[in-house]
Formats: structure tokens, C-alpha cells, sequence
């Protein structure tokens, strides 16, 4: 008989480590940093009190790598050794409530604006980012001396993580920033090794995670794809199959399935709970490590029944839980009986 999971069911990691239930609570911007992306009262406090919603893992908000990647006033940054004090803080209130502590890593690219990034506009070429209802400034093609600045600054906002005792890092590959630019053949239109093709467009990130995972053995690692870009020309999910395998043999440790470039459009027909699951859950028919499903995902019976039918090993709680963490806890508090997944 198969064993049946709730969303109260232990995840045994391989670093060793374990996340005491289902429940991911994803990066949602706070906008609470000052103007220079340090840490204040204000986000101490907001994720004080997202952890009253006893998620197994809660991951801190995109997080600037460079202040060329910035993409809001108020964003946190992880640019410089003067925020890992800030950021160590952060990782200490997530962690005594029980809860693994993740931090996202970002870089804006050609989704910004250059009275936030000091001038810099940068994309992989000269596309302007598609974003619903905007026309964006047309971005500057990135040269190679560009490139190697952005992996050196995901590199080295990786280890300043590591030194701010976070467990997780996640590299932002969706929602149109500057990793998912990289991906999607709508924005990477290059005509050298690190365009052309799907391999091509990929090895930027490939590069990033080889050089952390060698870096860090221990720390896990968390990639949020676009499961596809829902726009003619864009990612298929084929496309992020094959880039979901190829991280998890670089030693990924989870994969965060959502939505591409154009952000947070997605088809009308995708509704209620789950609407991005079906590419998560194809994604994980794919490989074996854990898969995070996303999209509107509110209730723990939506939650039981999804894992028992193998759509994924996790599930993202973002705006229900923003919206009231304790509240939602002790709302969702019961599990379901398995007698209805055996």
C-alpha cells in the first residue's frame, strides 16, 4: 500500500537536512529595505510574522546580486559584505521558529529602470522585456566582460548567504528577470556560445550553480523556473524538462516551478488553485528531487491531494498565507484522513 502524505509529512533532504513539513512559503517583495537594500525593523518584523504559518521552508525575497540588478527602490539587497549582518538577522528569526531558512537571488536585467541600477539596463540583447500592459526600455546587449560580472556577483551573494546562516539559496530563473532572459529564446536572441540554442542559452546558469555547488557542497540549492513562458516564440515546457535534468545532475537540490517572461501572465483558462501546477507536475515526473507547485495554492486538502497524486513533493503558499500566517495555520491545522488517497 502506498504510503499516504499530508502536508504535515517530513522531507528528508540530501544535505541532510530536513524540512519538518510541505509548506513553502515562496519569495513575495516586502519593499521593506532602506534605499541602500539593507535589512530594517520593518522586515525583521514581516518575517516574524510570516513564520506564525509553521512552514517547513520559508524563502526570504529576490534579493539584488549587483546594484546593476536592482529592480525596486525598496528591494533587499545582497550586494556587499555590509548586509550580511542585516540579512544574519533575518535568517536567525526564520530558523528559531522551526523553519529552514531560503534566500532568492536576483537579477533584474532588462526588468528595471536605470534611475535604479546607477544607469545600467542590461539583457542578454537589445529586446525590451515583455511586461503586460508596459513597453520597457529596450536594454543594452551584454558583452562578455558583462556576463562574467553578473556570475561573479551570484557567486559571491552566495557566499555571503552562507555566511548570513541561511540553508537554501535560490536562483531567480522566472518571472521575466534577468536569469529567465537568459533562458527564454524570446530575450536571448545571441548569436554566441551562450545563445543559439536551448544548451546555449542555459550556460549562464549552468556556470553559476557548477561554481556554487563546488563552493558550498552542503548548502542547498533551489532553482525557480518558468514551467513555460505562455508567449508564441517563448519556453516550452520540453525546454525546462531539459534544463530541470540538467540541474539536478549538477546537484540541485529542488526546483520551483511558476511562470515565465511576462511575469505573472499565464492562459485565462488557468484558474483556481493549482493553476501552474500542471507544468510542475510534468516537471516532476521528470527528475527525482523535490519540485515546489505553485499558483493560488490556498487550502491543505488541495495540498494532501496533490502530493498523493505525485504532482509535487512541495507546495508554495504565497498570498494565503501573507494575507494571515497564523490564521492559515490554524485554519489548515487538521489533515485530511488518507483513507481517500489509498
Amino acid at each position: 500500500m502506498k504510503t499516504c502524505l499530508t502536508r504535515f509529512s517530513p522531507l528528508d533532504l540530501k544535505t541532510g537536512k530536513t524540512l519538518r513539513n510541505r509548506i513553502v512559503i515562496p519569495p513575495m517583495a516586502s519593499e521593506t529595505a532602506d534605499t541602500t537594500g539593507q535589512v530594517t525593523d520593518k522586515t525583521l518584523e514581516h518575517y516574524q510574522r510570516l513564520s506564525a504559518a509553521h512552514a517547513g521552508l520559508l524563502i526570504v525575497e529576490y534579493t539584488f546580486v549587483h546594484p546593476s540588478g536592482r529592480s525596486e527602490e525598496f528591494q533587499l539587497g545582497i550586494q556587499s559584505d555590509a548586509h550580511i549582518e542585516g540579512l544574519s538577522k533575518v535568517a536567525q528569526v526564520i530558523r528559531k521558529s522551526g523553519a529552514l531558512a531560503g534566500i532568492q537571488l536576483s537579477h533584474g536585467g532588462g526588468k528595471s529602470e536605470r534611475n535604479l541600477t546607477g544607469g545600467a539596463l542590461q539583457a542578454p540583447s537589445a529586446i525590451s522585456i515583455p511586461v503586460k500592459d508596459q513597453e520597457l526600455e529596450v536594454p543594452d546587449a551584454m558583452n562578455l566582460a558583462d556576463l562574467e560580472t553578473w556570475k561573479s556577483a551570484f557567486i559571491a551573494a552566495s557566499d555571503r548567504a552562507v555566511q548570513a546562516g541561511f540553508d537554501l539559496v535560490e536562483f531567480h530563473s522566472a518571472h521575466g528577470y534577468g536569469l529567465n532572459q537568459w533562458l527564454s529564446p524570446i530575450t536571448n536572441q545571441r548569436i554566441d556560445s551562450y545563445g543559439m540554442d536551448l544548451r546555449g542559452r542555459m550556460r549562464l546558469l549552468i556556470e553559476i550553480v557548477e561554481a556554487v555547488r563546488i563552493r558550498h557542497p552542503q548548502l542547498l540549492l533551489s532553482v525557480r523556473l518558468p514551467g513555460q513562458d505562455f508567449l508564441q516564440g517563448g519556453l516550452k515546457i520540453a525546454d525546462t524538462i531539459a534544463i530541470a535534468q540538467s540541474l539536478e545532475s549538477l546537484g540541485v537540490d529542488i526546483l520551483h516551478i511558476s511562470s515565465g517572461i511576462g511575469g505573472w501572465r499565464r492562459p485565462s483558462v488557468r484558474i483556481g488553485e493549482g493553476y501552474l501546477v500542471q507544468e510542475a507536475e510534468e516537471i516532476q515526473r521528470a527528475v527525482k528531487i523535490p519540485v515546489i507547485g505553485v499558483g493560488g495554492i490556498q487550502t491543505g486538502a488541495y495540498i494532501n491531494q496533490s502530493l498523493n497524486e505525485e504532482k509535487f513533493q512541495l507546495a508554495a503558499v504565497g498570498r494565503a498565507i501573507l494575507k494571515d500566517p497564523a490564521g492559515w495555520f490554524n485554519e489548515n491545522l487538521s489533515a485530511d484522513s488518507c483513507s481517500a488517497f489509498q
